[in-house]
């Protein structure tokens, strides 16, 4: 393996590809070398980006339009991904949405929609992945948030979904260690992306540049977790500078 490109020769499936974090780590990844697999269900957003990165990079890349909320999607993501790739070396466990934010008030459908998505999609993808990951050493690469640690008074469904994530990437740790399979879990608190915020705005419009997270600043921090040989990240935080500010 090159050093100077430590993914070369790797295949990476990443899940909500299309925009924000998960476009950055495809792109973080494409520039060290990897195989790109692109998830997520804006088909036409996810050709233009693997078009850019075969482009810029000259890196291989499948689109595989998926819902994760739809097991037999999920599992069909990673079967394609092993006929025409060949094998998965990392699953970047980024697709995630939020819906509503007071529990009185949300509707069934908003709540079973983040279930479905941030706890469901996870599991399909993780249980689908992990014999192919196992065979080649990988890494299962979870992206839960700040919100999945810190008790909150908003948007708390959410914040659960988070919580799930990071409980159940460190039991899965706890099942894969043996067999080499590194684990990390990245906690980002607000990223400048299209991801709503609990009033309906994006993050991207709520926060000027400086003052939250760019989606590449979580990229590398996936990227760090996967080019790690033989350890493993157990988990990252990326925050704002001022993030604990108004908790002491």
């Amino acid at each position: 393996m090159a050093t100077d490109r430590p993914l070369e020769e790797q295949v990476a499936i990443v899940t909500g590809a299309s925009s924000g974090i998960g476009a950055a780590t495809c792109r973080a990844f494409a520039a060290d070398g990897a195989s790109v697999v692109l998830a997520a269900r804006s088909e036409g957003s996810l050709r233009e980006l693997a078009d850019e990165l075969e482009a810029e990079h000259g890196v291989e890349t499948l689109v595989v339009p998926t819902n994760v909320r739809e097991e037999e999607q999920v599992d069909a993501l990673i079967d394609e991904t092993v006929e025409t790739v060949g094998g998965i070396d990392v699953l970047v466990n980024n697709a995630g949405l939020s819906r509503g934010s007071d529990v009185e008030s949300m509707s069934t459908d908003d709540y079973e929609t983040m279930q479905e998505t941030n706890v469901d999609g996870i599991f399909y993808a993780t249980r689908a992945a992990i014999p192919h990951v196992r065979e080649r050493d990988g890494h299962l690469i979870f992206v839960a948030s700040f919100a999945g640690k810190y008790p909150r008074s908003f948007n708390p469904v959410y914040a659960a979904t988070k919580w799930w994530t990071r409980g159940f990437a460190k039991s899965v740790a706890a099942q894969v260690g043996d067999d080499d399979v590194g684990v990390t879990i990245v906690n980002p608190a607000e990223v400048r992306s299209a991801f709503e915020t609990s009033d309906g705005r994006t993050f991207e419009e709520a926060f000027a540049e400086g003052e939250a997270s760019e989606p590449e600043e979580i990229a590398d921090a996936i990227h760090f977790a996967a080019t790690r040989e033989g350890s493993s990240v157990s988990e990252i935080d990326v925050n704002r500078r001022d993030k604990y500010a108004d908790g002491f």
